[in-house]
């Protein structure tokens, strides 16, 4: 139960930051969606038809790859997405205009904590972060934060010309920050857990 709402909170701060901030603004976050998009615009073909194959193939590989657990909560964590963004998508409300930079630091932040949220629950948003967790169960070295960093960066440059060079650098920024906030929040609740499995050790011999 604590996983489940776990991962309803951090879709609802994930889907209300697109949809009352990224989108709105034209920031470009470097995921499934914006990956799309490029695609569309190259191809022609529908958005829709992008988005719905490469969420069923991160799916796949998060059966594959991650187990039937994190595959259960993907699907969960997949069915808030959608849900969540239809609603805030379609409540149309106009907040008061901030300066672009403050639009990308708030957004940024709210989806680090939201991708937090998830990740700490066992689970996927069935995006990119996918990729990072495969290689993070193989290498546990890697990096998760970074490893979506990197790919977000990928797919930014790659709508450079599609989106322009003032989204492309405002994703970019978006991206870092996004995953600087993750990577923090995922460190702090690694050292939480070493403090305690060390009083607990200490305790035993003691």
């Amino acid at each position: 139960m604590n996983s489940i709402i776990k991962i309803i909170l951090g879709n609802m701060l994930i889907t209300g930051a697109y949809a009352f901030i990224t989108v709105p603004n034209g920031i470009v976050n470097g995921g499934i969606t914006s990956f799309s998009m490029i695609l569309s615009s190259v191809t022609g073909v529908d958005i829709s038809v992008y988005t719905n194959c490469i969420t069923i193939l991160l799916l796949i590989l998060c059966l594959i790859f991650l187990g039937k657990n994190y595959f259960a909560k993907s699907i969960v964590s997949s069915v808030c997405y959608m849900l969540f963004f239809s609603i805030f998508n379609g409540l149309n409300i106009e907040f008061i205009q901030l300066p672009i930079l403050v639009d990308v630091l708030l957004a940024s932040v709210l989806v680090g904590i939201g991708y937090y949220f998830c990740l700490s629950a066992k689970s996927s948003t069935v995006g990119f972060d996918v990729i990072a967790l495969i290689l993070h169960s193989k290498n546990e070295n890697i990096q998760i934060s970074k490893v979506m960093r990197y790919i977000n960066f990928i797919v930014i440059l790659f709508g450079l010309f599609s989106y322009g060079i003032y989204s492309v650098l405002f994703g970019i920024l978006f991206t870092y920050i996004q995953t600087a906030v993750i990577h923090l929040l995922l460190e702090q609740s690694n050292f939480k857990v070493n403090v305690y499995q060390f009083i607990k050790r200490f305790r035993e011999v003691f």
